[in-house]
C-alpha cells in the first residue's frame, strides 16, 4: 500500500492554479492541422466550466463513410449513448470525430481481448476520423472493477512504468502500421509520421498516457471541480458497480472512484483536445456514461458520445483469446507471431465467420462466399481458418510477422497445430 499512500500525498499537496485543468498542457503538435487538413480548438486559459469550441471548419480530402453503419453491419456495436452519433457520421458536412480507445497497463502486453478495440479505432480511420489511444498511467494504479470479481492486485510503480512503455509501443505499431495507407490518401506527409518515443500528434493517430494530465491533479480541486457534481446513487446504479457489491469481497472506495476516472479522461479530452467520441467494450458501458454525464453537466454541451462493442467471446459464452497455455498475447516478445497464428487455426467452424466480421477489414461479401464454400462439397478444411489467421497476424505481427508464422506453420504435419 506504499504506492497508494504516496499518491494520496501527492493529491493532496496544494494546487498552485485556480483550476487544475491546465488548456495548456498536451496540446496538439502545430503539424497535425496541417497534415489531417483541420482545424483545432482554441486552447486559451479557461475555467472548467467554459464549454469547449466544437463549432470548426473541416476539410476532408476524402469522402467519409458512415463508420457506425459499417460496424454495425460487422456485429461491432453493442450499445450508443445516443443515436445521433449515426447521423453525424451521414452528414458529409460534419467535422471528422476525434475517437479514443483507453488500454490500461495491468500486464507487459495486452492480450487478444484488447484486439477488438484497435480494431474499431481503425475503422474509424479508414472512414476519415481522427483517433487516440489512451495508455492508462494513471487508471492503470486504481484498477477498473468492470467485469473483475476481485480487486486488482496493486501494481508497484516500476511494473506500472514498464507495463505502459510496452504496451504504448505496441499500440502505436499497431495502429500506425495500419493507418499508414489510409493517411497518405487523405494526404498525409509520409516522412513525418509520429515518433513513438515522442507524444508529438501527427498523421491523424496520436497516443497518449492519461498520467500526464492526472500527475497535476490534486484530491482537493478534484471534489470540488468534478466530485461535487457525481451522484453517489447513479454510481451506484452502474453494472461494475452493483456486482461487486452484492459479491463477498465487496468494492473497496479505490475502485468505486474509478468511473470518475475514467469519466475525467473523457473531459479532459472533450475540452483540451476536441475529442467527441469515446469507444470501448460493452463492460465499460457504466465507466463511458460517466463521461458523457460529467460533460453534460459541467460543460453543459451536447456533442460528446460513446459506443461501445461486444467482448470477444466463443459461441459457448466462453471468453476468445484463452489457451490451456494461459493467454493470447500481442506482443511478440510474449507470443511469437507463429503461435499466434496457429490460435486461429483452431477456431471451431461454428465462430470463424464471426471472426472474420469482428476482426478483420475484409468485405462482408467476400466473408459471405467464405462462408457459402464452407458449406459445398470439396471444401478444404481449415481454410476460412487460415484466411481469418492470416488477416489477423497481418493486422498484430505485420507482413513480417506473417510470413514467419506461415513459413513455420509449413514446417509442421499437415494437421498439426501446436500452441505453447
Amino acid at each position: 500500500m506504499a504506492a497508494a499512500s504516496a499518491a494520496m500525498t501527492a493529491l493532496l499537496r496544494p494546487s498552485t492554479s485556480p483550476h487544475f485543468l491546465n488548456p495548456n498542457k498536451n496540446r496538439l503538435s502545430p503539424r497535425f492541422p496541417r497534415l489531417c487538413s483541420f482545424s483545432l480548438p482554441s486552447s486559451t486559459s479557461q475555467s472548467l466550466s467554459t464549454p469547449p469550441q466544437t463549432t470548426l471548419e473541416a476539410q476532408p480530402k476524402v469522402a467519409i463513410t458512415n463508420v457506425v453503419d459499417i460496424l454495425s453491419e460487422r456485429g461491432l456495436v453493442d450499445s450508443m449513448t445516443s443515436d445521433n452519433l449515426r447521423s453525424v457520421c451521414s452528414n458529409p458536412n460534419s467535422i471528422p470525430l476525434k475517437v479514443y480507445c483507453g488500454f490500461d497497463p495491468t500486464a507487459e502486453s495486452l492480450q487478444l481481448g484488447n484486439l477488438i478495440g484497435m480494431v474499431v479505432l481503425s475503422w474509424f480511420r479508414r472512414c476519415g476520423h481522427k483517433t487516440i489511444a489512451v495508455i492508462g498511467g494513471a487508471t492503470g494504479r486504481v484498477g477498473d472493477p468492470s467485469g473483475k470479481s476481485l480487486e486488482r492486485p496493486e501494481l508497484n510503480v516500476e511494473t506500472i512504468e514498464k507495463n505502459r512503455a510496452g504496451i504504448r509501443a505496441l499500440v502505436y505499431k499497431i495502429l500506425h502500421r495500419a493507418s499508414v495507407e489510409v493517411d497518405l490518401e487523405m494526404g498525409c506527409i509520409k516522412d513525418e509520421y509520429l515518433n513513438p518515443e515522442t507524444n508529438e500528434y501527427c498523421n491523424c493517430l496520436a497516443v497518449e498516457d492519461n498520467f500526464n494530465w492526472w500527475k497535476e491533479i490534486t484530491l482537493l480541486n478534484f471534489l470540488g471541480e468534478v466530485g461535487r457534481h457525481a451522484r453517489v446513487g447513479t454510481m451506484m446504479a452502474k453494472d461494475s458497480v452493483k456486482k461487486r457489491l452484492m459479491s463477498e469481497e465487496g468494492i473497496s472506495f479505490t475502485e468505486f472512484t474509478y468511473q470518475l476516472l475514467q469519466g475525467y479522461d473523457f473531459l479532459h479530452m472533450f475540452k483540451n483536445m476536441g475529442v467527441n467520441v469515446q469507444v470501448g467494450g460493452s463492460d465499460q458501458w457504466g465507466n463511458i456514461t460517466a463521461g458523457t454525464e460529467l460533460i453534460r453537466k459541467i460543460l453543459q454541451v451536447e456533442g460528446a458520445y460513446g459506443l461501445t462493442f461486444p467482448l470477444l467471446l466463443n459461441k459457448d459464452g466462453s471468453k476468445f483469446g484463452k489457451s490451456d497455455g494461459g493467454a493470447i498475447w500481442l506482443s511478440p516478445a510474449m507470443m511469437s507471431p507463429n503461435k499466434f497464428y496457429q490460435y486461429f487455426l483452431s477456431v471451431p467452424n461454428e465462430d470463424v465467420v464471426r471472426f472474420l466480421k469482428l476482426l478483420t477489414f475484409l468485405d462482408l461479401k467476400e466473408i459471405q462466399e467464405l462462408e457459402d464454400t464452407m458449406k459445398k462439397p470439396g471444401y478444404v478444411p481449415k481454410s476460412a481458418q487460415r484466411r481469418l489467421a492470416e488477416e489477423v497476424t497481418r493486422f498484430v505481427h505485420g507482413a513480417e510477422g506473417l510470413a514467419e508464422a506461415m513459413k513455420a506453420t509449413e514446417a509442421l504435419k499437415p494437421g498439426v497445430f501446436e500452441l505453447v
